[in-house]
């Protein structure tokens, strides 16, 4: 059993750690208070040839592994939630649905500008009545013509307002008494389709999180996604992926509070010491140290697993559960750590805190992941 990082994942690790520290972690305060999308940041890392990382060069991409996306998206959250959440959506949600479940042409058409940094990757997955219960999609899609035709909402969709085409699921019919869910391809210029960004949020202010609206949205039939009916199978293919990209990020926002809670336990002086000499605080801080090692070797061996074409359903929904409610708890303790100073926006932990709910909830909630786990573990 080995647990070293290759020699292509080390280099990757070091060159997006210093560009995080260099590009990423300086204007994260202003951009969580501007709530403005990191735009130039995302054109560096596609310069870098980041943005198309784990797909084949063949396409633009970088041709790397699950893992080496794994360490991307935990060293940019380590700096950066909102940056961390908008490349793993770009990746996981974006551009692995068209990568395996679509055409050669497909392929080439809408992942090749996703790989390239010219588009951002997004997914419609989401609606107000279908969040865990998925099944409950609403948004249809008649077939006239040799086109579909578009009809309803999605909500919480992160990065659509920069991308030039998402794939979205939409009720095709019915079969055996069921919804047949399909996925589409489906350009964001397309008329009748309307992208809202307006979300008042807790945190992630500077992701894009909007609304879609589609009203006799019209795409040719061969904007189909895999096969008519396996929306509903693909999407839960496309959440397993995204859920190591969701426990990376956890272990990257904790990363991060737990660094500001040393450094400060460190400096700051009461009663004559600093306080990082106290016994409570120190137990605090190992605790912390533990709980995160603990979580990123989860989420590298649910992405080793899936690199390997092994089965890592089980593996992702326990490494996104246990990352998600850790950094809860990093966060939180990071922001005791500081005292009335982590309740300041200057010091970073408090942003950690608010970025780091979400990640409980997107992706499939804790409770959601409880349920696959249970179900995978034979109950």
């Amino acid at each position: 059993m080995n647990f070293d990082l290759t020699s292509e994942q080390e280099m990757i690790k070091r060159m997006i750690r210093q560009f995080a520290d260099e590009e990423v972690a300086p204007s994260a305060i202003d951009r969580d208070r501007s709530k403005k999308f990191p735009l130039e940041i995302f054109q560096k890392l596609a310069e870098m040839g980041i943005m198309g990382l784990p797909f084949p060069e063949e396409y633009g991409g970088g041709g790397a592994d699950t893992v080496s996306f794994a360490i991307v998206v935990e060293e940019l959250s380590r700096a950066c939630g909102s940056t961390g959440i908008t490349y793993s959506a770009h990746i996981s949600l974006g551009g692995a649905p068209l990568y395996l479940f679509g055409t050669e042409e497909q392929k080439q058409k809408y992942l090749t500008p996703i790989c390239t940094g010219e588009s951002f990757g997004a997914f419609g997955l989401t609606e107000p009545n279908a969040g865990s219960d998925a099944g409950g999609t609403r948004t249809s899609a008649k077939e006239e013509n040799d086109e579909f035709v578009i009809n309803g909402n999605k909500c919480f969709i992160t990065n659509a307002s920069f991308a030039n085409h998402l794939a979205i699921t939409a009720v095709t019919g019915e079969k055996d008494g069921k919804k047949e869910i399909t996925a589409i391809i489906v350009p964001t210029n397309t008329a009748g389709f309307t992208v809202i960004d307006n979300y008042e949020k807790m945190g992630l202010n500077a992701s894009n999180t909007t609304e879609l609206v589609l009203e006799d949205v019209r795409v040719p039939v061969e904007n189909l996604l895999g096969e008519r009916g396996e929306g509903f199978r693909q999407f839960l293919i496309t959440l397993d992926g995204g859920r190591i990209g969701i426990g990376a990020m956890a272990v990257g926002i904790a990363q991060g509070a737990y660094e500001k809670a040393l450094a400060y336990a460190k400096e700051r002086k009461q009663f004559g010491k600093s306080i990082s000499s106290f016994q409570a605080i120190q137990f605090k801080l190992a605790d912390m140290a533990m709980k995160i090692e603990l979580a990123r070797n989860m989420v590298y061996k649910a992405a080793w697993l899936k690199d390997h074409g092994r089965p890592f359903s089980k593996e992702a929904a326990m490494c996104k559960l246990y990352a998600s409610e850790i950094c809860m708890e990093v966060t939180d303790q990071a922001v005791q750590i500081h005292g009335g100073y982590g309740y300041m926006k200057e010091y970073h932990v408090e942003r950690m805190m608010r970025d780091a709910k979400l990640l409980e909830i997107g992706e499939g909630t804790s409770e959601v992941q409880r349920m696959v786990i249970s179900r995978l573990i034979g109950c």
